[in-house]
């Protein structure tokens, strides 16, 4: 996709933060393409830039107008239509990451025909895909797991990338999801793919490489969340990790949306290495990310220390505290 930046993000009036995590993850990763944020009443989340509405977004040279939520089922909510097609009527190119098309929307459809618009589905791929083989092919890659849905498992892969590339590493970050994709502007949304395509999907955002080159695959979903854990098998199996990393927020006590209990860490390595040796033997941990924005900051040091002592792994909070002890243990396991 070619969307034009910069962007006006939409987030509505979604309850809280992780709601509007697509936005978030712009506005966090790539702050140079985001001139505001667009909120109704009662919006629970502030992505920390300026509120702007249509008007002011086009005068402050937006080009995109980014539909930056998520919610169960990946809908377009009657309220926010005819935000949309007001953003059209002004000139906006339209992007979107939930599932239901714009196109699917008539007055929306209508709106961007008339107006010459175009109509961008991050979650929906133009192409095809084959149904996965497993056949081991060169390079190497690691894959964010997680203990829940949305616990930190595209910062943790963006972090290990940036720190990864410091190191002098040669690596590219693979991205899986609709958040992904307006960071990379390349990948795959799974969770969109039809169900037997998800490993086939999977092995085509992360092809043959040099031997030496890292892809770094952004996670979905968890293997012990009843919703979302086909995609993340697919992905698992697709991907073919070398190295995996275990994400985790440590407050939770059931998965999001669900009243399913958390796994335990350990769980998740084991389970992830026993799925994953389908399709790469050699598959190995290689650290654990906290998502620690809930603790404060000798809180957080604390509880990283006892959980990477617990584990024998370096635990971090990549975002808060940097990704070098999983690096130097990529090292340590796979050389440079």
């Amino acid at each position: 996709m070619s969307i034009k930046s910069p962007y006006l993000l939409f987030i509505g009036d979604v309850s809280d933060g992780l709601a509007a995590k697509t936005a978030q993850g712009v506005v966090d990763w790539r702050p140079e393409r985001c001139v505001g944020q667009m909120r109704m009443d009662g919006c629970g989340a502030d992505l920390g830039i300026p509120d702007k509405n249509i008007e002011e977004g086009i005068a402050a040279g937006a080009k995109t107008f980014v539909v930056g939520v998520v919610n169960a089922g990946g809908v377009l909510k009657d309220s926010w239509i005819p935000i949309v097609v007001e953003a059209i009527e002004a000139g906006f190119d339209i992007a979107s990451g939930l599932h239901v098309r714009l196109q699917e929307v008539p007055v929306i459809a209508e709106a961007a025909e008339k107006h010459g618009v175009q109509l961008h589905n991050l979650r929906h791929s133009d192409r095809t895909y084959d149904t996965g083989k497993g056949t081991p092919r060169k390079g190497k890659r690691l894959l964010a797991v997680g203990t829940d849905c949305s616990v930190g498992k595209k910062y943790s892969a963006l972090c290990i990338e940036r720190d990864m590339k410091t190191a002098g590493y040669n690596v590219e970050f693979c991205a899986t999801g609709q958040t992904g994709l307006l960071i990379a502007e390349r990948g795959v949304a799974l969770d969109a793919v039809v169900a037997d395509f998800i490993s086939g999907a999977a092995e085509y955002i992360t092809p043959e490489t040099d031997e030496n080159n890292w892809q770094i695959v952004e996670g979905q979903g968890s293997l012990f969340h009843p919703s979302f854990s086909g995609v993340t098998l697919g992905l698992l199996h697709g991907s073919q990790p070398d190295a995996f990393v275990v994400c985790h927020e440590p407050t939770r006590t059931t998965m999001r949306n669900v009243p399913n209990a958390l796994p335990s860490i350990q769980q998740v390595i084991d389970t992830t290495i026993t799925m994953g040796k389908l399709t790469n033997p050699n598959i190995s941990c290689v650290g654990i990310c906290v998502n620690t924005l809930a603790l404060s900051e000798d809180e957080a040091k604390a509880y990283l220390a006892k959980t990477g002592e617990e584990y024998g792994l370096p635990c971090v909070d990549p975002l808060r505290f940097g990704a070098e002890p999983i690096v130097a243990e990529v090292e340590r396991q796979f050389g440079k």
